[in-house]
Formats: C-alpha cells, structure tokens, sequence
C-alpha cells in the first residue's frame, strides 16, 4: 500500500494547492452563476422571494460588496486557516460578485497556507489518528470521549446559531418593510 510518507513534499504541496483551487473556484462560480441568474430570470413579486431578490438586487449588496472589496477580501485567505468556515466565505464572494481577479489571487495565498500545513502536520496527524484507529491503539474509553465531545460541540454550535438567529430576526411588532416591484412601471 502506497503511504502518505512516500510522496515528495513539494508534489503533496502542489497537489492540495491545487485541490483548494479548484474546491475554491468551484465555490465560488456556483454561488456567483444561481445569484446572477436568479436575478436575471426570476421576478417574485410577493412574500420572502420579492425581499431576497429586492435586497440582491438592491444598492445595499452594492455597497457591501464595496467594503468587502476594500477591506474584506482578508477573509478570503484566512478562511482556509479555519475550519467549517471555508465554503461560506468562498460562496459569500460569489454572491457579492467580488471581481474574480482579485478573490483569485487572495483564493491563492489562502490555498498556499492550507496545503502548507496539509502537507506537513495535516497529514501526519492524520496518518496517526487512522494508524493507531486501525491498529486498535484507541481504547473504548477515548471513543466514547471523542463521541460525546463532539455531540457536545455539535450541540453548542446549533445552539449559537438559534440564539444569532433570535437576535438578528426583526420582532412581531415591528411593521413589515413593503417591497415594490422592480418589473412595475414607475407611477
């Protein structure tokens, strides 16, 4: 069998680049292509659909997607030194429609660390967790720890989500905000 310690560093190193990459393009033009044919092919004109497309549409995503060009395109690199942010941060770019250019060449140095450390202590770590897993090396305890720390961490983090989404949801009292309808002739 083919060990992970036989490849070359720089092969490893050029081959996870070029993984993220691709990962992160991919990301990004699905999020960019349904935002932009949303808009392009849809005309909702009641409930949630109009709001969505009003606000997508609207010069609010404008103006965000300028501070992000300005200031935010940092979080482009640095969502590959985390994890479970990834694929939000990447398709949040598609959608605002960040110049590719630029998300390409920040999409590159996040790459760059994320196969830096995959090729050093990623894969090590990893080699050791599935080697002493399938060596029996792990005893029943330390599964069943590994289980309900992650259930605990699961939980917590669905709980953070509820709370973010109670806070940030306007109140039943507060009057609903009319959308027009971009398709309807000004009066």
């Amino acid at each position: 069998m083919l060990e992970l310690d036989d490849f070359p560093f720089g092969l490893a190193l050029a081959l996870l680049w070029c993984v993220a990459m691709l990962r992160g393009q991919a990301t990004y033009w699905l999020a960019r292509t349904l935002t932009e044919q949303g808009l392009q092919h849809t005309r909702p004109t009641r409930g949630w659909r109009a709001s969505a497309h009003a606000w997508l549409a609207g010069d609010a995503l404008d103006r965000g997607r300028g501070a992000v060009q300005r200031c935010g395109i940092a979080a482009v690199p640095l969502c590959y030194l985390t994890v479970g942010v990834q694929t939000v941060v990447l398709a949040s770019a598609g959608v605002l429609r960040m110049p590719w250019v630029r998300f390409t060449l920040a999409q590159a140095v996040g790459a760059a660390a994320w196969a830096g450390i995959y090729a050093t202590v990623g894969f090590a770590v990893w080699t050791t967790v599935v080697r002493r897993a399938l060596d029996g090396g792990f005893g029943p305890w330390a599964v069943a720890a590994a289980a309900v720390l992650l259930t605990l961490a699961v939980a917590l983090g669905h709980r953070v989500v509820v709370l973010r989404r109670r806070r940030s949801a306007p109140s039943s009292s507060s009057p609903a905000v009319p959308v027009s309808d971009p398709t309807a002739a000004p009066r």
